[in-house]
């Protein structure tokens, strides 16, 4: 299924360090959460790895499949099957949502491969369906007036259709109702049984009432200081993030 893998990861903005010394793995198919207090480099580490220009490390390695992409633009990582779903996506007036997801499409196809247009509108709809979305969302311009809750479900609706090995969310969870959050646990747990790896970041863990992780990993001051499994988020809401603090000032 495939492996993406940082090792020793560290990065800086200016004189800031952002990231330091951080590894860990995502194997196809598993789910990690990724928690910490705001400002402890969380959004920065998902950058990095889709690569960001502005979140280039500075020591350390991004590996995909044991191939290290740390100078791979961003959209070479995207064909390699890295899809980072953004916390405040940006508006595309005048693009669709079906154009946007039909060019993305094309743009992957195999040199001489004929794309199907047919099978893609099939699998356009099928997906819409899969997130209680209708069929006006086809001529939608991408994320223009669209709701928290509606810009969420159209970069799920990305992942359905643009089939990413890994995926990054940024707090997809943030401003959904109970119904809502339901409904991206679902497309979770579907795609993390089709084998999708996933690194999920949260400030909470009721998105986690819907699903499973493997692991639950603390980002602190921009290192790794605490991981375990799903009980280390119900420790964190019980006791808040001070308690991994020890660890860097250690």
């Amino acid at each position: 299924m495939g492996v993406l893998s940082l090792q020793n990861l560290s990065l800086r903005q200016g004189e800031n360090i952002l990231i330091e010394n951080v590894s860990f793995d995502i194997d196809g198919g598993g789910l990690h959460v990724l928690m910490g207090p705001n400002g402890a480099g969380k959004s920065s580490l998902l950058k990095a790895i889709a690569g960001h220009p502005d979140y280039r490390p500075f020591a350390g390695q991004i590996l995909l499949n044991n191939v290290p992409i740390n100078n791979f633009l961003p959209e070479e990582r995207s064909r390699r099957g890295i899809f980072l779903a953004f916390q405040n996506p940006i508006d595309l007036p005048g693009v669709s949502v079906a154009q946007l997801l039909k060019s993305a499409r094309q743009a992957r196809l195999p040199p001489g491969e004929v794309f199907d247009v047919i099978s893609f509108y099939n699998e356009f709809y099928e997906a819409l369906g899969s997130l209680s979305m209708d069929r006006s969302w086809a001529n939608r311009s991408v994320n223009e007036g669209f709701s928290g809750g509606e810009r969420k479900r159209c970069e799920l609706l990305q992942i359905l259709l643009l089939k990413p090995a890994f995926i990054l969310l940024d707090e997809i969870d943030s401003g959904l109702d109970v119904d809502a959050l339901g409904l991206v646990g679902k497309t979770l747990r579907r795609l993390r049984e089709a084998g999708t790896g996933i690194l999920l970041v949260t400030h909470s863990r009721k998105l986690l009432d819907f699903l499973a992780p493997d692991s639950v990993l603390i980002l602190h001051g921009g290192r790794l200081t605490g991981s375990g499994g799903p009980e280390l988020a119900i420790e964190v809401e019980r006791r808040g993030f001070q308690m991994f603090a020890k660890e860097r000032n250690g």
